[in-house]
């Protein structure tokens, strides 16, 4: 697809008005229930909140085996994980914890960094050897935050031939990628995938009340997802916990603003049992949202929002784990 066709395309009049493409009434059937989604095309039912990966290696193991399981039982489903978390770490205790049939109540993903064929392939590997699973449900390129990062996933004997082929042998169901740099890496990882004929199952993203305001994936990708029946995937609704710092908005603002997007998850990590039942809480009450309520809550964070000052994903290397650890590429 030509450059200038794409970006046509993806300017086109009313391809961001959310409302012509997905229903807006997101909350739970019966009150007290966690609401689920369809994820994009796949026909697949996940939960509105997903447990992510990376906090789970901050308390001992037993806590994180305590939180997974306690998750699961009330409703989430939706599992986040990466091959770099922890050291591996956090996959070692998702593997543990989805043993005796919690494995089969969930939907399971995690990400790999390696860029070529050769990396890639062992990574996934060692996820599935540590997931303690035959199958990952969805893996994702993780960490796109250079330009080059597509071409290189594309480029011959590169990840995206060597995910094929693991999908092929039924080690992996979806495909997806995630990155938190900027909407334009996102985009040309897109313009990458049509041109190969490839309708990535996901993508994972920053979506908060101050990435609305700032070089906004919300208003430059998530459109174009939408368009193409991909299923968006939000994370960092509170920056980590960068956009508290700004004294404008609360942890339920930011979840509640995240989960009325027409997005298929939020993903917010839980290293305690009182941050889980803070997303199961933010789950379980959550109902659509009035332009007039999103307009309150936009106006709260605009002005802190300026230059990306609390989003240091995007203006920092903070997050930018493969920047300091090369070698994972491959």
């Amino acid at each position: 697809m030509a450059r200038r066709k794409f970006i046509k395309d993806l300017t086109a009049p009313g391809v961001a008005r959310f409302s012509e493409i997905v229903p807006q009434n997101w909350a739970a059937p019966e009150k007290g229930q966690v609401p689920y989604r369809q994820l994009g095309s796949t026909g697949e039912k996940v939960s509105i909140v997903g447990l992510g990966g990376f906090h789970l290696g901050r308390p001992d193991e037993q806590e994180s085996i305590r939180i997974i399981h306690t998750a699961i039982d009330n409703g989430i489903n939706f599992m986040d994980n990466s091959w770099d978390y922890n050291g591996g770490e956090s996959e070692i205790r998702m593997g543990k914890a989805l043993r005796d049939g919690y494995r089969q109540k969930v939907f399971l993903m995690t990400k790999i960094d390696g860029r070529t064929g050769e990396a890639a392939t062992k990574q996934l590997n060692e996820s599935l050897k540590r997931l303690q699973t035959d199958t990952i449900d969805l893996l994702q390129f993780h960490e796109l935050i250079r330009m080059s990062d597509p071409e290189h996933i594309f480029a011959p004997n590169g990840a995206y031939e060597a995910m094929l082929a693991a999908k092929k042998d039924g080690k992996i169901r979806y495909i997806g990628f995630t990155g938190h740099k900027s909407p334009a890496i996102h985009l040309k990882m897109l313009e990458l995938c049509f041109a190969h004929n490839f309708n990535p199952a996901t993508v994972q993203m920053p979506l908060n009340l101050m990435d609305a305001h700032y070089d906004s994936f919300q208003k430059q990708v998530l459109p174009l997802l939408l368009q193409h029946g991909i299923g968006p995937l939000a994370m960092k609704s509170m920056g980590d916990h960068f956009l508290l710092e700004s004294n404008t908005v609360t942890p339920m603002e930011c979840l509640h603003y995240d989960m009325n997007l027409p997005v298929a998850v939020v993903i917010t990590g839980c290293d305690s049992m009182p941050i889980l039942e803070q997303a199961l809480t933010a789950a379980r009450t959550f109902r659509s949202l009035s332009d007039q309520e999103v307009a309150a809550l936009l106006a709260k964070s605009s002005k802190a929002a300026a230059r990306g000052r609390y989003e240091l994903y995007k203006t920092s290397d903070h997050f930018d784990s493969t920047a300091r650890n090369p070698h994972w590429l491959g």
